[in-house]
């Protein structure tokens, strides 16, 4: 390990601040940014996304933004490749990669590897969702249930994404998702990782800013940009870009399935119930060096932080 060059993850729930440390780190450290969020790299999804402004990615450019259109699909193993590619080209140029992001499966695939899942099957997901269609999905779940039980547990019955995912592993490979994972090779990252983890003190004092937050992306326009996604895409309620939370929901409003109330209601709460799963994913790591990130000078600490960890290891 002591060979292996240095490499910063940063990561936070959404409306921890992340971008903002982000661009303070880029400011007085050696590093370029990899964007580690499963919907910034869909191009004209920004709003929606709070995909960071020309001004912040003239100060902190990104990699991995804007690199798919909405209607196409982007996987954790493309994220690694990917991620892996640029983290080796930042290093060969002397700087540092800083991977910022609220996706935790990436950094999970980044730094642990990936089982041997097979390769999406569009026409075995377009049976799914036809079933799906037909029966509900509660249905698909419960037919997952008889196939792989373990993986069915862990999942709500409303899951379309995960439940048609883990299916179709099965119909293509024979082998249930469970089985596959068991198989995972052991992998090392071949850097030496400062993790960071921005956590909220208070968890009533994130939910303001979530709230704050997705009110001001309505009011910035975002069901005009969804109107303008569906007349330059030819898009469908269950692609991966449009379930990403608050495009769900606007989704729905645009279709008149919910009113402005629900809206903003179900909007405020799937985006809480987002960084409820990011907060659990971060609470279950134990080697992060952890931020309050609701603290006043928390750019000061983690430049600290990270300025004394990159001391230390060379």
């Amino acid at each position: 390990m002591s060979d292996f060059p240095p490499a910063i993850f940063l990561m936070g729930p959404t409306a921890s601040g992340k971008t903002a440390v982000a661009v303070e780190l880029v400011k007085h450290l050696p590093v370029e940014l990899i964007s580690v969020d499963s919907a910034l790299v869909y191009r004209d999804m920004n709003i929606g996304t709070a995909k960071p402004d020309s001004a912040t990615l003239s100060i902190a450019p990104h990699h991995l933004l804007d690199i798919i259109d909405p209607t196409a699909v982007y996987s954790a193993a493309a994220f690694r490749d990917d991620a892996l590619r640029l983290m080796k080209d930042i290093t060969e140029r002397g700087k540092i990669p800083l991977l910022v992001g609220g996706t935790m499966l990436y950094f999970r695939a980044l730094r642990f590897g990936l089982s041997d899942l097979p390769q999406a099957d569009l026409t075995i997901r377009d049976k799914i969702e036809n079933e799906a269609a037909r029966s509900g999905w509660p249905a698909i779940h419960r037919e997952l249930s008889k196939i792989d039980p373990e993986t069915a547990a862990r999942l709500k019955p409303t899951d379309a994404q995960r439940l048609q995912r883990a299916l179709e592993i099965f119909y293509i490979s024979g082998e249930t998702m469970t089985a596959l994972i068991a198989k995972q090779k052991e992998y090392h990252l071949p850097y030496k990782l400062i993790s960071l983890a921005l956590i909220p003190s208070a968890r009533n004092q994130l939910h303001d800013r979530i709230a704050t937050r997705f009110s001001d992306m309505l009011k910035l326009g975002l069901l005009d940009e969804l109107r303008a996604l569906k007349t330059k895409y030819l898009l469908r309620s269950s692609m991966a870009s449009m379930r990403c939370v608050g495009y769900r929901q606007a989704w729905q409003y645009l279709e008149s399935e919910i009113d402005n109330d629900a809206l903003l209601e179900q909007g405020i709460a799937a985006t809480r119930q987002l960084a409820k799963r990011q907060l659990t994913w971060l609470r279950s790591m134990t080697d992060n060096s952890v931020f309050d990130c609701l603290a006043s000078d928390l750019s000061h600490q983690v430049i600290s932080s990270v300025t004394t960890q990159l001391d230390a290891r060379t």
